[in-house]
């Protein structure tokens, strides 16, 4: 019974194979019986008109390709909620949409939190199939592993050594970040001359004449220090930066930004890496990445361009303390390493996205741009509530005039009210804000340690936390927020 099942799971593989273009559709009267065939597969509960949704297809139609070749294959499939799929939907708690699901032969095993990119889906896949370290028994299987277009790190182990089983516990740790092979093949190991050993392979088309194409691992046997040496040699001296890995690149960074495309133009593209190599071979405690201009366009505005010309390369850096900056002379060798010479010794001026300094801020709403936030807020020696908005937002909108009023209601006291455009100016990095509006309360003798508002949004919610919160007692409210008699104090 267990061979017919095992040929008609690998026949409905090669017809999946031969005959799909993209991931699997399925429906209540066919998810469960489908899904059960496979080891391993990811599903895509969507919804036709969800705009995310309309984003994440064509990558995960691109990913269900690649990974249907796979060893071993795993199978990706969408289910429409709105139609055919309501019920199964409903089964497994799906609220909102796109929500991605993993299930291991018919059963839900977890959640997805990977990226949502064709190649990052592939690769966090990857991870999830077969052991976490791949057993590279034969020469073919190693020049396979380390022949593809991603870091490999391999252990050749000629005993069971203490290195060996660190190797294979930080391997599954990292599985859904590294890939991981290993060896204990006599052939393998007399072929590349290693006993016992680590070994960090880079991609061949990042291959240059700067840095090793390989790198032995010398350190302690413990999963700690490999650990932080493969996150140390992972990206080389110039990586590659893509929307599943930019997290690996910390501040203080530097960042070279043009038409990077290692699929359809390797040569043009190493051009001006290469180039990008010479100066970061002399550089350290930056970090270093090309990246393609299409992809980080987000970033690029962030520092207020508009574009990248097809010429020459924009440099963009970030600070350790968040703030940014531009190389404002043409890309060459020369000009680069001026710019990380002078970002690393402080004498570059940050950019700062700002709207103008208000002529007449003279309302009981302060008012705070990028530019003046620091005399506006941080330095203006009493209590201050901040409030980031957006002017497109609806609940901003709402709460303008009541904002408003609780101003005009504390004029006279030693606390300040401020909004800011978080949408026009850069906020500064001791504020979260993700969602408008955002309010911190500020203490005058704590600005550094920003509180944020969590209460009520009406006049009296406002006026009884201020009161509550004040440094020193308001003039005409007590501790509980109420009216003072000032008539009877006096």
């Amino acid at each position: 019974m267990k061979l017919a099942r095992g040929i008609l799971i690998f026949s409905g593989f090669l017809l999946h194979s031969v005959f799909a273009d993209s991931a699997l559709d399925l429906s209540d009267s066919d998810f469960e019986s489908s899904v059960s065939e496979y080891d391993t597969s990811l599903v895509m509960f969507y919804a036709p008109w969800c705009g995310h949704c309309k984003k994440l297809k064509p990558e995960f139609e691109k990913a269900a390709k690649t990974l249907l070749t796979e060893d071993p294959p795993v199978t990706l499939a969408k289910v429409d909620c709105t139609e055919a799929g309501k019920d199964t939907c409903n089964k497994f708690g799906v609220s909102g949409y796109p929500t991605l699901k993993i299930f291991r032969n018919g059963e839900m095993s977890k959640e997805y939190n990977g990226p949502r990119d064709a190649s990052g889906i592939v690769k966090y896949m990857k991870s999830q199939v077969g052991p976490s370290s791949k057993d590279l028994a034969t020469l073919e299987a190693l020049e396979l592993f380390i022949s593809k277009d991603d870091v490999a790190v391999v252990g050749f182990f000629q005993t069971e050594t203490d290195l060996k089983g660190k190797f294979i516990q930080l391997a599954n740790k990292l599985r859904e970040k590294v890939n991981f092979g290993h060896s204990t093949s006599a052939p393998v190991l007399d072929k590349y001359n290693y006993k016992n050993n680590v070994v960090l392979y880079r991609p061949k088309h990042l291959s240059n004449k700067f840095e090793p194409d390989f790198i032995d691992y010398n350190g302690e046997e413990s999963t700690s220090a490999l650990e932080s040496w493969i996150n140390s040699n992972y990206h080389g001296l110039v990586g590659h930066r893509q929307k599943e890995n930019m997290e690996a690149f910390k501040p203080p960074y530097v960042g070279v930004y043009y038409a990077v495309d290692y699929g359809k133009n390797p040569k043009g593209t190493n051009y001006w890496r290469n180039r990008v190599l010479k100066v970061a071979k002399s550089v350290k405690g930056v970090s270093m990445a090309i990246n393609n201009k299409d992809d980080f366009q987000h970033e690029i505005n962030e520092h207020g361009l508009d574009f990248v010309s097809d010429d020459k390369p924009i440099v963009l850096a970030r600070s350790l303390d968040n703030k940014k900056y531009i190389m404002k002379d043409d890309f060459s060798v020369e000009n680069l390493e001026k710019f990380i010479n002078d970002f690393q010794n402080g004498n570059l001026e940050p950019y700062i996205k700002s709207e103008p300094i208000p002529e007449d801020n003279s309302s009981p709403v302060k008012v705070a741009v990028a530019k003046n936030f620091d005399d506006i807020v941080i330095n203006n020696g009493v209590d201050t509530l901040v409030e980031f908005y957006a002017p497109w937002c609806g609940h901003c909108k709402s709460l303008a005039p009541v904002y408003e009023q609780v101003a005009e209601k504390l004029k006279d006291e030693a606390v300040s009210l401020v909004k800011m455009d978080a949408t026009a100016n850069d906020v500064p990095p001791l504020f979260d804000v993700r969602g408008f509006p955002t309010l911190y309360w500020l203490p005058k003798d704590s600005k550094t340690k920003p509180i944020r508002y969590e209460g009520g949004r009406d006049v009296n919610d406002f006026i009884k936390y201020i009161s509550t919160k004040a440094t020193n007692e308001l003039k005409n409210f007590d501790r509980s927020g109420n009216v003072k008699d000032i008539k009877n104090e006096l």
